[in-house]
């Protein structure tokens, strides 16, 4: 039987379920759930939503980029981005001899999310400012060297969506199964991929 995991992976979580140093903490501290895999990658210090699942044709599907599909962040930059800045995001920036594709980038009211743990360490002289940037694309630290290109370090990061699946009724650590109709949103939208009739 497939089963389809959503989960709020905290800060300082490993996105694995073993840790070859034996200290951190990872999958296995919140997710009791056999031979589920994360579908694609969250870096230790990226807070938000994983999707797991047994089902190795959805996890290709959904975690490589020829099938291009949404993931939504929330970013706290250090800084305020002027319009220019967000649109040199929007168009794509070169990171270590990569040129990122067009992103969806906006300037959003700070989100209400559960304080991180531990916090950001703020700087009194330094404002900070929140970003929404929709990607097609996960190559390794994207958002954080994205959002550094452009001058404004990356302080928080928080995967506030995988297409149209969200972290709304989570608590970090807390992960639950798809519903029926979000799971078969989820197949729909896989089979409507631009790669998809490859497959």
């Amino acid at each position: 039987m497939y089963r389809y995991l959503l989960f709020y992976k905290p800060y300082n979580v490993l996105c694995q379920f073993t840790d070859a140093e034996g200290q951190r903490q990872t999958l296995k501290d919140y997710i009791n759930v056999p031979d589920v895999y994360a579908v694609g990658r969250l870096d230790r210090d990226s807070e938000g939503l994983l999707l797991l699942t047994n089902n190795g044709k959805v996890q290709h599907q959904l975690a490589h980029p020829q099938f291009q599909h949404q993931r939504t962040y929330w970013v706290q930059v250090e800084g305020i981005p002027e319009p220019a800045h967000l649109e040199q995001l929007r168009r794509g920036v070169t990171i270590q001899d990569y040129r990122t594709k067009p992103a969806q980038v906006r300037a959003i009211p700070t989100p209400a999310l559960p304080p991180r743990e531990p916090p950001i360490r703020y700087r009194q002289s330094i404002p900070t400012s929140w970003l929404e940037m929709g990607l097609i694309e996960g190559k390794n630290r994207q958002v954080r060297r994205m959002t550094a290109a452009v001058g404004f370090p990356t302080l928080r990061l928080v995967r506030q969506a995988i297409e149209h699946l969200t972290i709304t009724d989570l608590q970090p650590g807390q992960w639950r199964d798809l519903t029926k109709p979000e799971l078969e949103k989820l197949k729909l939208s896989l089979k409507s991929s631009p790669a998809s009739h490859r497959y």
